[in-house]
C-alpha cells in the first residue's frame, strides 16, 4: 500500500520502497499494465492471473491479443541487495517513464507509473472518485 515517488537511473534500475518490498517479496513478475502503467505481481498472485487468462477462449481474438500483450512483456524481477530492480527498456518505454516515476501499492499488486501519467490520473480520479465509489461499492 502507499504511493512513493522515485527515479529510474541510467541503467534502468528503480528502488522499490521497503514497505512494498516486504509485501511483494524479493521476486515478482513485472509486465504491461492498464492505463499506461506497469503491473508487478508477487509470484503467487501472478499464478492466479495466468490461470484466469488461460481460461479465456483462444477462439476469441480479444483474448488472444490480451494474453499476448500481457505475457510477452512479463519479466521476473529480482530485488538486489540495495532494494533495486532492473526494468527492461521495453517496459520503461511502454510506461513512458523518462526519469521520475511513482510506485503505488494496489492491494495484491504494485503499479509503476511515469510521474506525469500518475499526476494526470490522480487529478482525474480525484474529480470522479465519489461517482465511481457510488457505482461500485457500498462502504
Amino acid at each position: 500500500m502507499g504511493e512513493y515517488e522515485h527515479s529510474i537511473d541510467s541503467k534502468g534500475r528503480l528502488i522499490i520502497p521497503s514497505k512494498i518490498r516486504s509485501e511483494i517479496g524479493s521476486k515478482f513478475i513485472l509486465t504491461r499494465g492498464l492505463d499506461g502503467c506497469l503491473f508487478g505481481y508477487p509470484l503467487d498472485e501472478w499464478s492466479k492471473v495466468e490461470e484466469k487468462i488461460n481460461q479465456l477462449p483462444v477462439s476469441k481474438k480479444s483474448a488472444r491479443y490480451f494474453a499476448r500483450f500481457l505475457f510477452s512483456a512479463a519479466d521476473e524481477s529480482k530485488v538486489d541487495s540495495q532494494g533495486r530492480i532492473n526494468i527492461p527498456d521495453m517496459l520503461i518505454n511502454y510506461a513512458g517513464i523518462e526519469k521520475k516515476c511513482v510506485v503505488v501499492g494496489v492491494s495484491t499488486r504494485i503499479e509503476i507509473w511515469s510521474k506525469e501519467k500518475w499526476d494526470a490520473f490522480s487529478e482525474k480520479a480525484g474529480e470522479e472518485f465519489d461517482d465511481i465509489a457510488e457505482d461500485l461499492i457500498d462502504f
